[in-house]
């Protein structure tokens, strides 16, 4: 009896020694997942917060009002309009818009959650060509008279500023270099005001403003082509047409098959909305400053159409993706859309471009 109950009281002591084994393993296991659940929770609540604030950071900016009282001179009982100074203030707008919309400027970033953002990167990028563009042809061709007059410093110091490299973060950071360039259009703008010492001028003429229409054309010309290639085409080879002496580098098929990468599509087509949502500031304020020629040409009506072309670009886009579907297919294809819209400005740009080189 004394070896049967020795017997027993041994095996109820390596029983609770095992369960107390039991319950000390059981104590870092209920740690562990503890952490890992914080862990988790943490994570969840990262993805969140990003994905939310990069819906945010990538609401495009609406239209704005390119109307300025400070464009006019009180004269007397009449005002007097300062030429040049809406174009030159409409410019400015758009590009202090790339600084101060929701995120700021996107394109140069390295941290999430703009690093997985890529639409609105693009849609500046298509803000940014127009505002070099106008930049360009603000130095070039608006502010000088003649083909020999010397270029306007302000404006020859702003041109290299906006045309810095779009992606660089690092000293010196994009940003940095747009904000100068802002400054230096500031300056050419205020010095327009300036009437007793006129130095700073800006020639409203239908030839400066055929020039600056030309660099529009091609643009919108390869933004078509680029969101009708979204479905792939096959076209023929037409780089040489109009010039039978004409010749080109290297020998090229007479059968060029063009498509758009599909991971593209949507960087296509948000740098089209956001070159036409520049554009259709930059040419109201050419009705404001170019008036008198447009006038002259009688081509006022063709100018207003061709923005009202592209103001149905910047139609509000229901889907959360751009669709790709066939040309005739069952799913849309906002691509080919936007690039009928452009067309027809296109198309109408070329029309006013005829209208202001004729006497």
């Amino acid at each position: 009896m004394w070896k049967f109950g020795k017997s027993n009281q041994e095996k109820i002591e390596k029983l609770e020694a095992t369960e107390g084994l039991n319950t000390q393993s059981d104590e870092p296991s209920s740690s562990e997942n503890s952490l890992a659940k914080r862990i988790s929770f943490v994570v969840i609540l990262l993805v969140v917060s990003f994905y939310l604030l990069g819906v945010y950071w990538s609401v495009e900016p609406a239209l704005m009002d390119i109307k300025d009282n400070d464009a006019y001179l009180n004269s007397g009982q009449d005002k007097q309009l300062i030429v040049g100074y809406t174009t030159v203030a409409a410019t400015e707008k758009v590009a202090r818009k790339l600084l101060d919309k929701n995120g700021g400027f996107l394109s140069n970033d390295v941290l999430p959650p703009s690093l997985f953002l890529d639409n609105i990167p693009a849609w500046e990028f298509g803000v940014l060509v127009q505002v070099r563009d106008m930049a360009s042809s603000l130095r070039n061709d608006m502010s000088r008279s003649q083909s020999q007059s010397l270029e306007n410093d302000a404006l020859k110091e702003a041109e290299p500023l906006f045309n810095n490299d779009h992606a660089a973060w690092i000293w010196p950071a994009a940003e940095g270099k747009f904000q100068k360039g802002i400054e230096r259009l500031a300056d050419f703008r205020r010095n327009l005001m300036i009437v007793d010492q006129p130095k700073d001028q800006f020639y409203a003429r239908a030839d400066n403003l055929n020039a600056w229409l030309e660099l529009v054309n091609k643009r919108l010309g390869g933004l078509s082509q680029r969101l009708s290639a979204s479905v792939g085409q096959d076209r023929l080879n037409t780089d040489l047409s109009g010039d039978s002496a004409a010749e080109q580098s290297t020998v090229t098929s007479n059968r060029v098959s063009v498509k758009t990468p599909w991971l593209e599509i949507d960087d296509t087509f948000y740098e089209a909305r956001g070159a036409c949502w520049a554009l259709i500031h930059m040419l109201k304020a050419i009705q404001v400053d170019f008036a008198p020629v447009l006038e002259k040409k009688n081509a006022q009506a063709s100018l207003a159409q061709i923005v009202r072309e592209l103001e149905a670009t910047q139609e509000s886009m229901w889907s959360p993706v751009v669709l790709n579907g066939g040309g005739f297919g069952l799913v849309a294809n906002h691509s080919l859309v936007m690039a009928n819209y452009i067309s027809r400005a296109n198309a109408g740009l070329i029309d006013l471009r005829e209208l202001l080189t004729k006497g």
